[in-house]
């Protein structure tokens, strides 16, 4: 199996996973991210227990790396606190910008870093990066 088929399998099985995408009854903040250019429509729920993100989820339509990329926003973010969350918005952010390339310091990014090749596939970018977006407006 080649690196780029592993990368394709951890995509599609964040984009499948429900673990994330489902409704928050009791969050803290909600906010809406929307790409009109290719059609994911996302809503962010956050609850927060003072600065700490206790818990995310989201819901809504979008494509495999707009989905998969949430999903895994939504993993690194739990249990940080609204500055650490930020942080990592910005090195993914970043990484996808090409403006950060070393992989020691992407390796935060955890599964995440499987996006970085979306740089490549500027129609993509907006996909992978509309969660972090939508997560920075939030906090």
């Amino acid at each position: 199996m080649s690196l780029n088929d592993v990368y394709t399998e951890l995509i599609m099985e964040h984009c499948k996973s429900k673990h994330n995408e489902r409704e928050l009854k009791d969050f803290t903040v909600s906010n809406r991210g929307h790409n009109p250019s290719c059609g994911d429509d996302i809503t962010l729920n956050i609850k927060l227990n003072g600065d700490i993100i206790e818990d995310a989820t989201f819901t809504g339509v979008g494509c495999a790396i707009s989905k998969a990329s949430t999903s895994m926003m939504i993993d690194l973010i739990k249990g940080k606190s609204k500055e650490e969350a930020l942080s990592l918005v910005d090195k993914f952010i970043g990484m996808i910008k090409r403006d950060i390339t070393d992989e020691e310091e992407l390796e935060i990014l955890e599964d995440a870093i499987v996006l970085k090749n979306v740089s490549n596939l500027p129609a993509r970018v907006k996909c992978a990066v509309l969660a972090w977006h939508t997560l920075r407006e939030s906090i």
